[in-house]
Parts: structure tokens; C-alpha cells; sequence
């Protein structure tokens, strides 16, 4: 008997996150060495500006987890102490001088908020899925106010934000439309906390605006899938024999990692995307494009200026 035709069976959905999605806006070659590869390519140093906002995040996320009567300014900075990362900084003296600041921070902070005002997720994992995608993400806080939800993310880089930034954030759309599902309560307003500066972007969503935003995310997604299939029939072809069709590769069998070891339309796929912020990549040492095209920096380089 002639096989069944296969043509016209629905499509695997693509199981994501917004941070995977927006890897693959990004660079695909860093999509590739960050998703695909396995094992992956090493990564470069721990940076510090990574260890202050993961502090600062935890902090926040014990504070709302103490008892009623412990959630004090006071006990944010005990929390922010007590939690310090001491990765990428540059000696003690800078760790010490930047734990002192963001417990600042943090203390600062915990004073606009109301102890008595629960949450209703904190570190909450949401999630949705289309016809095309299954995707989800972790919210830093999903606040009720009235009847209506509030994705709030908290944000310590040294730029200031703005509006357009919440506007714009597909990772806080896709946490708008997963929370607003999963909960069965609108949701639309979404919050950039940003406390270096004590400010917050925000930006109202339509159920219009919501959609684009979905809709963006699958035919991100249908790319991505579509280079992920062609990468995973030629990894899988590559493997020794014997290897199952679709198998992880083998313990031990390293995955190409440069250009050079890709077949050139394998490597077509996944372009670099050269600019400043290849100075910032994790995976900077593997990309001689990306090593052109910006200057090294030191673990510590992506902190504020020191007042």
C-alpha cells in the first residue's frame, strides 16, 4: 500500500519563550549557539551588571514572600545583602561599593509599596498557546488593581526607559495576553520599573495592539522553526551511525561551532548580526564578525559611571 500523504496534518506547535524569539530578532548566529547547539559553544565571563540585576530581582521576590509584618524597606536591603552575586566585578572594593547601591535601591523601592497590597503572582510563570505557538514566560510581578491585571517588570540597566519601550516589548505583550487568559481577567496595562532612576514606563495596550503583538510572535516563530527543522535533519544526518533520526547528539560528539565547521547553507541560516552590541555577547569569542565589528569589554564595563 502506498504511504498516507502527510500533506494538509497541522504543524507541530513551536515551544518558546519571548526571550527565545527575541534571540532570534537579535542574531540568529547567537540563536543558534544558544538553542541549537549541544553542546552549546562556551560562554564568556559572568557580568556584573548581570549579578546586580538578578540581586536586585531575588530581593524583590523575598520581600513579597516574608510575612506580613516583615516586609519593611529594611528588610528589601537585608534580603539584597544577603542575596549579593559577587560575579564580574572588577575587585571586592567595586562588589561592596554596588551592593551598597543597590540596596539603595531596593530600599527605595520597597517604601512605594503597600506590604498589605499581595501580588497576584510573583517570579509567576504564564503561559498561551495559538495555532502556531505554545509560548511562556515568567512575569517579575502580576499585580491586581481593581478588575483588571498589571504586568510589572523590574529594571536596573543604566538607561533610562521610556514609553515606547513598554510599548514595544513583545515579552511584556506575550506576559499580557498569557496572564489575561490564564486568569480570565483583562489585562493590558504593562510597567517598566526602573530603579536606578525610581521612574516606570508604562504603556496601555488594546486588545488590537495585543494581537499585533501575537500575531508578530508567530511569524517570528514560523522562521525560526522552519531554520530550527533544517538544522536538526542536517545534525542529525551528521551523527555517527547507528544514531536515530532526531536523536540528541551522542554524549561526547561536539556540535560545529564556528562558521567554518557549518556546511555554507546550514550557516546561511543563522547570519550574524554585527553592531555595538556584539561587545556584550556571551558567545562574542566564537563570532569573528561579531569580534570586529565592537570592542572588547570588561565584565564590569556595563555598570553605571560611578558618581
Amino acid at each position: 500500500m502506498d504511504q498516507l500523504s502527510l500533506e494538509g496534518m497541522p504543524r507541530r506547535l513551536y515551544s518558546c519563550t519571548p526571550s527565545r524569539l527575541n534571540t532570534w530578532l537579535d542574531c540568529r548566529r547567537r540563536y543558534r549557539f544558544t538553542y541549537l547547539d549541544r553542546p552549546a559553544p562556551a560562554k564568556g565571563p559572568p557580568w556584573a551588571h548581570n549579578s546586580v540585576g538578578a540581586s536586585v530581582h531575588n530581593a524583590l521576590a523575598g520581600w513579597w514572600r516574608e510575612p506580613y509584618e516583615r516586609r519593611t524597606p529594611a528588610m528589601a536591603g537585608v534580603l539584597l545583602t544577603g542575596g549579593w552575586i559577587t560575579e564580574g566585578f572588577r575587585d571586592q572594593e567595586q562588589s561592596t561599593a554596588w551592593r551598597e547601591r543597590a540596596r539603595q535601591m531596593v530600599v527605595g523601592y520597597a517604601r512605594t509599596l503597600d506590604p498589605s497590597d499581595d501580588p497576584v503572582g510573583v517570579e509567576r510563570t504564564v503561559a498561551t498557546r495559538t495555532s502556531v505557538i505554545a509560548v511562556s514566560g515568567r512575569i517579575d510581578r502580576l499585580d491586581r488593581r481593581g478588575d483588571e491585571l498589571v504586568v510589572v517588570d523590574y529594571k536596573t540597566g543604566r538607561r533610562p526607559l521610556t514609553t515606547e519601550d513598554a510599548r514595544t516589548s513583545l515579552a511584556l505583550a506575550i506576559y499580557a495576553v498569557s496572564a489575561g487568559r490564564m486568569m480570565r481577567r483583562p489585562c493590558h496595562l504593562v510597567e517598566l520599573h526602573h530603579l536606578p532612576t525610581a521612574s516606570v514606563a508604562e504603556w496601555r495596550h488594546t486588545d488590537e495592539s495585543l494581537a499585533r503583538h501575537l500575531r508578530r510572535a508567530e511569524e517570528v516563530a514560523t522562521e525560526a522553526a522552519e531554520a530550527d527543522e533544517r538544522y536538526r535533519a542536517w545534525a542529525g544526518a551528521a551523527a555517527p551511525a547507528g544514531t536515530p533520526a532526531g536523536a540528541p547528539r551522542p554524549s561526547g560528539v561536539p556540535a560545529p561551532r564556528t562558521p567554518a565547521e557549518v556546511p555554507a547553507e546550514i550557516d546561511a541560516l543563522f547570519p550574524p548580526s554585527p553592531g555595538p552590541m556584539c561587545s556584550w555577547c556571551d558567545y562574542r569569542r566564537h563570532c569573528p564578525e561579531g569580534r570586529a565589528a565592537a570592542p572588547d569589554r570588561n565584565p564590569w564595563d556595563g555598570l553605571a559611571e560611578d558618581e
